[in-house]
């Protein structure tokens, strides 16, 4: 509910502080005494567009609070807590505050933290509804009609909702796997070719390396091959090295025992010789190991070649093509997996589908009793506040499947015989407008989410029994929300539980607007004046007593 509104600098107003409290409040006063600029003052504060015509004259700024008392799952606390508002829990008093300079800038405030205006004007559209000649939110929206329809039905969108949810999930996989499946099948063809041609090499880990090592030891061996036989020739044979190293150590072996220096000789070339038999021994391992024939160079050469071409042609490394190979062959299994999956997700999608058109067709059929009970309530409601011509209907019509189900639900009406229905915002008369909406605000209920309601001159235009039904509905709905009605109506300011008086003066040829709450015998000399007009007579005195006793 609205508890306090603090007003500064707003046109006709310096400083104003209001307590507003539960049930029914009313503000009365003469025609031009500024209940507009309160209305506007109270508008700034929740959002609505600034204009630099509020600002006081000769004032730089204009300033506005309100103060809301919400309960802890109050929407709004959600709406600061997506700001990241730190300074508020949920439960708290909700102070907006929005200040507007002369030159048109302004700033808004939620719970102390500085906000865009357009989170005041959510908070405010969830806390308070205004319902006037020109306002537009509220029951007036056709995009809350469908909600307050539900909840006046008593139904449940949530399993609609969570059908609709899984099936749009469903929904995006399934696009996804078909696009996924797409683009691998446009690959398919070089798929298949590249993993046979790699398949087909066969290519072993570390076989680069090995085969470069082999080539190098091939062209190696062509490059000693006559030297070693050179070699052979020089310590092999019967004229070699090694014949010699013998032929002389026979010859010592008699003579040694000639001189010791002869024996010393003699193992010198001893030794000589065991060391020319396995330098001998060692080339000719090494010839029959370098022996080669040109094809063996030829097929490691072709072989690298083939590898490090099948290399450049993928832009990876030899080793990396047994890897490659096996990421290829994953990716043609995932087409035929993809094609399985696509099949998976298409039982999947019949079934969500037809889990949402079940969901979705019992609350269609909910709206339909629902809003054949609402309309019946409705038009009891408007014969006594002078709408006898008039007619409402809920009108339902097929929509785009979504969360909110299958139905757009749209509040309409036919003020005159033969007239065709329209939308509540073509009514022309702003009286008609604001009772209208007392008939289908009484009609709906508990199903409004704001807490608290201010109708605008909802009594324009009728008196007596009108004027009374109209005092008598509206205390009905204050008994579980709180109700401020801006009134010209004697019949409507009896009914209230509280009385405020707007009043202008002037001092020194400067206007200034207040606002005080009455006590109880200054409301009945009030409720005289609107009875009497500008001269009270007892007799208005005494009728404004029987209207506050009959209350």
């Amino acid at each position: 509910m609205l508890r306090q509104l603090s007003i500064r600098d707003v046109v006709l107003i310096d400083r104003l502080e209001l307590e507003f409290e539960p049930g029914l409040g009313v503000l009365t006063g003469e025609t031009g005494a500024g209940k507009s600029i309160l209305l506007d003052a109270l508008g700034l504060a929740l959002g609505a567009r600034g204009d630099s015509g509020l600002v006081r004259a000769g004032q730089i700024e204009a300033a506005v609070s309100a103060e809301l008392d919400l309960p802890g799952d109050h929407p709004a606390y959600a709406m600061l807590d997506q700001q990241g508002a730190q300074n508020l829990e949920p439960g708290e008093p909700l102070l907006l505050r929005r200040t507007l300079k002369a030159d048109g800038g302004s700033r808004a405030f939620a719970g102390g933290e500085a906000v865009p205006a357009a989170v005041l004007r959510d908070i405010g559209a969830a806390s308070v509804e205004i319902h006037g000649q020109h306002d537009e939110r509220g029951l007036l929206n056709p995009r809350g009609h469908r909600a307050l329809l539900d909840t006046y039905g008593g139904l449940d969108a949530a399993p609609a909702a969570a059908a609709w949810g899984r099936l749009s999930e469903i929904e995006r996989e399934l696009t996804h796997a078909r696009e996924d499946l797409a683009a691998a099948a446009r690959d398919r063809e070089w798929l298949d070719h590249a993993i046979d041609e790699i398949d087909a090499l066969k290519v072993e880990p570390g076989e680069e390396e090995e085969l470069a090592g082999e080539r190098q030891r091939i062209r190696n061996a062509a490059r000693v091959e006559e030297d070693l036989a050179r070699l052979d020739g020089l310590l092999g044979g019967s004229d070699g090295a090694l014949a010699s190293l013998r032929q002389a150590a026979r010859r010592l072996e008699r003579i040694a025992d000639a001189h010791p220096l002869l024996a010393e000789a003699l193992a010198s070339c001893d030794r000589a010789t065991i060391e020319a038999a396995e330098a001998e021994e060692r080339i000719e391992r090494a010839t029959r190991e370098l022996a080669h024939s040109p094809a063996d160079l030829e097929t490691a050469e072709a072989r690298l070649f083939d590898l490090r071409g099948m290399a450049r042609k993928h832009r990876v490394e030899v080793d990396a093509l047994p890897a490659l190979l096996a990421d290829l062959c994953a990716r043609r299994g995932a087409i035929d997996q993809g094609e399985q999956r696509l099949d998976a997700l298409g039982a999947a999608l019949a079934e969500a589908r037809a889990n949402y058109d079940d969901a979705a067709q019992k609350l269609s059929i909910g709206r339909a009793a629902a809003a054949a009970r609402l309309d019946a309530a409705v038009a009891g409601e408007l014969a006594p506040l002078k709408l006898d011509s008039a007619k409402f209907r809920s009108a339902i019509t097929p929509c785009d499947p979504g969360p909110g189900g299958i139905d757009r639900v749209e509040y309409e009406i036919s003020t005159n015989p033969g007239a065709p229905f329209g939308p509540l915002v073509r009514i022309a008369s702003g009286g008609e407008l604001s009772r209208f909406m007392l008939a289908l605000k009484v009609a709906l209920a508990e199903a409004g989410r704001a807490g608290t309601m201010i109708f605008d001159e909802i009594d324009r235009g009728v008196g007596g029994a009108v004027a009374s039904a109209i005092g008598e509905r509206l205390a009905r709905l204050a008994e579980a929300s709180q109700v401020l009605v801006v009134t010209h109506s004697p019949q409507v300011a009896a009914r209230a539980a509280h009385h405020y008086r707007i009043e202008k003066a002037s001092d020194g040829g400067i206007s200034r607007t207040t606002v005080r709450k009455l006590t109880e015998p200054e409301r009945r000399e009030e409720i005289a004046r609107m009875l009497s007009g500008a001269a009270i007579t007892d007799e208005a005195r005494a009728q404004a007593a029987r209207l506050l006793e009959a209350a």
